[in-house]
């Protein structure tokens, strides 16, 4: 086996970190017989060779070795490489028509592409790589066919990109069909099939029609009609999302329990990198013990329901109908990937969720841990919306934990058991997020105990009215903290923002503390933290005024963003405008003057924060808000705190087309707008618009929190102005009737 590996001048080639003289070695420890060699190596494939589902030269010149280990039926692991194989190949094609799609002159992509495939080892990565799948259709067609069960699910897919010849395609996909005896595979099939459909139009009318003929053979298992309904959905662009949805309802209902232990198995994934105990700060191991969760999936349908909410996209009423059905389903690894489903729909789409959020709330009586755990995390992340569950929230989080265990109430912050503390914790955020001191018992338990106390110092300032419990035990864990350890900064900002929030007097003398530490430490992100919660406190703070000060001259002993934040703490304190104004006013300068050039946003709006007494900053203000981007849309904001009325026609001039260029300035201009009053009327029909979009904005980093109050701002505006919010259209998306309906 791997006859030639070594022949190749590997070290001429690179991958994601570097020259690729270690695939030889990654090949033949795939092959090995010890598992965890197998999976080291193949995460180190994923991670370099095959990074983020690039493919470059030493990718494809791997092929034929990763083929050889595909093709001995003796290999142990053999199902993860043809895995990696389909990856690389299903990569390699999607480029390639990328390329082709996007190049200037398709026929010189094409010339390229040729004279790539010419000579095998010319090839620069995908073409050569896209070039030897199709060559090795047959074997994919053979792997498809395997006694082994996860060679199968691994091949099956490959049956939809590689093979060439439509028509034979068909034919093998539907032999599989009626080949398969477990419902992953039949569904696999099903999938392939309209992938086939949706690249190859040859097929397409044929494909929908036997998605058609599935559908309605009611001898079928349901879980294969089910898989039929939502192919053929995804083939069809004018379906009918209702009917379709009712369907889907009617066949969840007709899934059986499930013959294999999904909640305990779940279907393989690529490797996920795991981090031990100890050996990072705990907020990064529970980020990756996160990201190890998102990608597991519990039910054998999940994939499948996955697409269609895909499919449905922003259709709010019928994918909450959808969801309702899945929470309601006997299986209870289907519920926790609905909750997940549930949870990411809240936060891309706006609607009225009440009732899937009360919903939610419910499965914190859900006899499975998991299910409660996932229950409490989707309301944690819901925010504001998690309000219709307060009530369950509030009963879970005071008077359960789950167990028999004798533990209950806040000490669950601490269960031994990990699904059980993860439960009450995401549940304890939930509640605090809504601003509920009830939440306070298990936050003051974690503050005392220091067991996972970083989530409690987040919530912390969420509870303003319990500052005189949380502050004095936030101070002690602040002044408890070693700054010359760089693993403990996050956690340090983190106790100085909940000081912050809290702008409790107690607080501010450990705040000044920890300032000076960090000054005469030359640790200015530590610094920047402390100033940005004195500022917080304000006039209350005033005690800092000299040492803050220190900081706001020109050429103190910060950095750049340092001084600026010393400038804006300066302020809040007390400071008066014929200080701070010489101070900030050259940031407003090409350069960022003593600032850095990325600085003049704030630096504007501390300007607007100050008012008519910046009247000095109008000139220059005009100018940059003439520019175009981010620096234009804060200067015009604040241009109109500053000079007003007479400012707003320059002002509008700005903000609403910069906001439709960019949506995210949204967050900008809609604030500006409500100060603006009655100035603001040229902006109500954008305003309506804001309010009609059915999305929260994709890609905008736009969290729950900040959309709802973006909704609230544009409201407010429009009834000052005296103009109409923008009705929901009563057959759109969002269907408050429906909804209310799916729950009754």
């Amino acid at each position: 086996m791997f006859e030639g590996l070594d022949d190749i001048d590997w070290s001429k080639m690179h991958h994601a970190y570097g020259t690729a003289e270690e695939v030889p070695a990654l090949l033949r420890e795939l092959g090995s017989a010890e598992e965890e060699t197998r999976s080291r190596a193949l995460s180190r494939f994923y991670s370099a060779v095959h990074h983020q589902g690039d493919v470059y030269g030493c990718t494809a010149a791997s092929l034929p070795f990763l083929f050889e280990l595909a093709q001995d039926a003796a290999a142990p692991g053999r199902a993860a490489v043809i895995e990696l194989l389909v990856s690389i190949g299903e990569s390699a094609i999607e480029r390639l028509a990328f390329e082709r799609d996007h190049a200037q002159d398709n026929e010189e992509a094409d010339a390229a592409a040729e004279d790539a495939e010419d000579d095998y080892w010319d090839y620069v990565g995908h073409p050569g790589a896209a070039t030897l799948v199709r060559e090795r259709a047959e074997a994919f067609i053979g792997f498809a066919a395997a006694a082994d069960r996860l060679v199968r699910q691994a091949a099956i897919p490959a049956l939809g990109l590689f093979v060439d010849d439509a028509q034979r395609a068909v034919a093998v996909l539907r032999e599989r069909l009626a080949a398969e005896p477990g419902a992953v595979e039949r569904l696999l099939v099903l999938r392939t099939t309209a992938v086939l459909a949706l690249r190859r139009p040859e097929v397409s009318e044929f494909a929908t029609a036997w998605f058609g003929e599935l559908l309605d053979d009611a001898a079928l298992d349901p879980t294969v009609r089910l898989g039929a309904l939502v192919q053929r959905a995804r083939c069809v662009p004018e379906f009918d999302a209702q009917e379709a949805v009712r369907a889907a309802v009617g066949l969840l209902r007709e899934q059986p329990a499930p013959a294999e232990d999904w909640w305990h198995s779940p279907a393989p994934a690529a490797p996920q990198p795991a981090i031990e105990p100890g050996s990072a700060p705990a907020h990064i191991i529970a980020a990756f013990e996160e990201l190890a969760r998102h990608g597991k999936v519990h039910s054998p349908v999940t994939a499948l329901l996955n697409t269609f909410h895909e499919v449905l996209d922003g259709r709010v009423a019928e994918r909450t109908e959808l969801l309702a059905q899945q929470l309601r389903s006997e299986d209870a690894g289907a519920r926790v990937d609905a909750l997940r489903m549930a949870k990411e729909l809240i936060q891309a789409w706006r609607g009225d969720h009440g009732p899937l959020v009360a919903l939610i709330g419910d499965h914190l009586a859900d006899p499975h841990p998991q299910v409660v755990a996932e229950a409490a995390a989707a309301l944690a992340a819901c925010g504001p919306l998690a309000e219709p569950a307060r009530p369950a929230l509030a009963a879970f989080v005071t008077e359960q934990c789950g167990g028999q265990c004798g533990q209950c109430g806040p000490r669950t912050w601490a269960h031994p058991r990990r699904e059980l503390r993860r439960a009450h914790q995401e549940a304890v955020l939930a509640l605090a997020g809504l601003g509920d001191e009830r939440a306070l018992p298990s936050l003051l338990v974690a503050l005392d105990d220091g067991v996972d106390a970083w989530r409690a110092v987040r919530a912390a300032g969420r509870l303003p009215g319990a500052a005189g419990e949380l502050a004095p035990r936030l101070v002690d864990r602040l002044r408890g903290f070693d700054l010359d350890q760089e693993r403990t900064e996050q956690e340090v900002v983190g106790v100085l923002a909940a000081l912050g929030d809290l702008a409790d007097p107690a607080g501010l003398g450990a705040v000044e503390e920890v300032l000076d530490r960090a000054m005469r430490g030359g640790q200015w992100p530590i610094v920047h933290f402390a100033l940005r919660a004195l500022r917080q406190f304000g006039p209350a703070a005033a005690s800092a005024r000299s040492a803050i000060r220190a900081l706001a001259e020109p050429g103190g002993p910060g950095d750049a963003e340092t001084a600026l934040a010393a400038v804006t703490a300066l302020w809040a304190v007390g400071a008066d405008p014929d200080e701070v104004l010489p101070l900030l006013l050259p940031g407003l300068d090409g350069d960022g003057g003593p600032f850095r050039a990325g600085d003049i946003d704030d630096v504007a709006g501390l300007l607007g924060a100050i008012g008519p007494a910046a009247a000095a900053a109008l000139p220059r203000l005009r100018e940059r808000a003439s520019g175009r981007g981010w620096p234009g849309v804060h200067c015009a904001a604040a241009l109109w705190d500053v000079g007003g009325e007479h400012e707003a026609e320059t002002v509008l001039d700005v903000l609403l087309p910069a906001w439709a260029d960019n949506p995210c300035t949204g967050r900008v201009v809609v604030p500006c707008l409500e100060r603006m009053g009655l100035a603001a009327r040229p902006a109500a029909p954008a305003l309506q618009a804001q309010l009609a979009l059915p999305g929260r904005g994709k890609n905008l980093f736009t969290t729950i929190e900040e959309d709802e109050e973006l909704q609230r701002a544009c409201r407010a505006v429009l009834a000052r102005l005296g103009e109409p919010d923008a009705q929901q259209d009563p057959h759109g998306p969002t269907r408050p009737d429906r909804i209310a309906g799916t729950f009754a």
